[in-house]
C-alpha cells in the first residue's frame, strides 16, 4: 500500500506541521484575542439564524 519512506515522510510531516501551527497560535495569541474578541456573538448569531430557517422550512412544509 504505501511503502516505508512515504510513511516515515507522513510522520514527519505531521510532526513538523502541528509543531509549527502550534508555536504560530502561541506567538499570536494575544492578537487573536484582541482582533477576533466578538466572534462568538457573531457564531451565536449564526447557528440562531439557522435554526430559525430550519424551522421555518419544516413549518412551511407541513
Amino acid at each position: 500500500m504505501f511503502t516505508t519512506g512515504q510513511l516515515v515522510f507522513t510522520i514527519f510531516f505531521i510532526i513538523a506541521f502541528v509543531t509549527i501551527i502550534y508555536f504560530s497560535y502561541k506567538k499570536d495569541k494575544r492578537l487573536h484575542a484582541r482582533q477576533y474578541g466578538g466572534s462568538i456573538k457573531i457564531l451565536i448569531g449564526f447557528i440562531f439564524f439557522l435554526i430559525i430557517l430550519l424551522l421555518l422550512k419544516s413549518w412551511v412544509k407541513s
